[in-house]
């Protein structure tokens, strides 16, 4: 099978498309890399869907604990505690069976069972927790001068929060979520290693370089594979949140806008 066959009858196998059985021997570079690029469609699904859900869940946690009333304080304090203070791989393993368990009482649980919804749940909780406290942080350095400023031009409530709290929030968070979003793609490495299975065989890219060290009793040849892939993934996410980074400070001047430092986390 020469490296084009081999492409195009696994490119797209870890979402049921292509040759359903794995090689077995006579493994060669192309199919490591294709399979594990395969595996990568995966990663990408939980981290850009787990980031943009749990942007939305994470302003409102933190609008909540910055919330002077104990009914929206306290709930999103413990929400964040919960999810900041248990580590991810326990997080997956309870909630795969916690869905199981809820499945055989209530059926509706049962998409919940499969990593396609249930661990996306888990990443998108992890994920909101994380980012509701670095934009919490953020909520409480906006300058003074610029809530002044609203209260004197009238601006309450919606329109407020709309034109200045959450603009400069955002801006003042966003090297530290950058930061956030690097880390959310690398966790997605332990959806099927953690606890949720891998139907037919068809896993992430951690799973088909783990087959391949299993197979040949060489790991120095998949893991590289593996980390080239993420290293390609997070120079993307790098491009991408510095557009957004220099369109947040856009109104500055060129010599006052911060410029994204990654820090990336190597123990959560």
């Amino acid at each position: 099978m020469t490296c084009y066959e081999t492409i195009a009858t696994y490119a797209f196998r870890s979402i049921g498309y292509g040759e359903r059985l794995l090689p077995r021997s006579d493994f060669t570079l192309c199919q490591q890399f294709t399979l594990i690029g395969s595996g990568m469609i995966w990663n990408i699904y939980f981290g850009v869907l787990a980031l943009l859900i749990g942007f939305c869940i994470a302003t409102l946690v933190a609008m909540g604990k910055a919330n002077p009333s104990p009914y929206a304080r306290k709930p999103a304090e413990w929400f964040i505690f919960v999810f900041r203070g248990s580590p991810l791989f326990i997080q997956f393993f309870f909630a795969y069976f916690l869905f199981l368990s809820l499945k055989g009482v209530y059926p509706i649980f049962s998409p919940l069972t499969s990593a396609t919804f249930g661990a996306l749940v888990v990443l998108v909780l992890n994920t909101s927790a994380y980012t509701a406290e670095i934009f919490y942080g953020a909520l409480q350095s906006i300058p003074k001068g610029d809530t002044e400023a609203a209260d004197a031009y009238g601006m309450t409530g919606w329109p407020r929060f709309k034109r200045v709290i959450w603009p400069t929030m955002l801006r003042l968070a966003w090297p530290a979520y950058t930061n956030e979003a690097i880390f959310l793609f690398h966790a997605t490495t332990l959806v099927f290693f953690a606890g949720f299975p891998a139907f037919q065989q068809r896993g992430d890219a951690l799973y088909y370089a783990s087959y391949f060290a299993d197979k040949t009793f060489n790991p120095f040849i998949p893991y590289p594979i593996l980390a080239g892939y993420f290293i390609l993934m997070t120079l993307c996410v790098i491009g991408i949140f510095g557009l957004i980074n220099a369109r947040l400070n856009r109104h500055l001047p060129s010599a006052n806008r911060k410029r994204l430092r990654i820090r990336p986390q190597i123990i959560r």
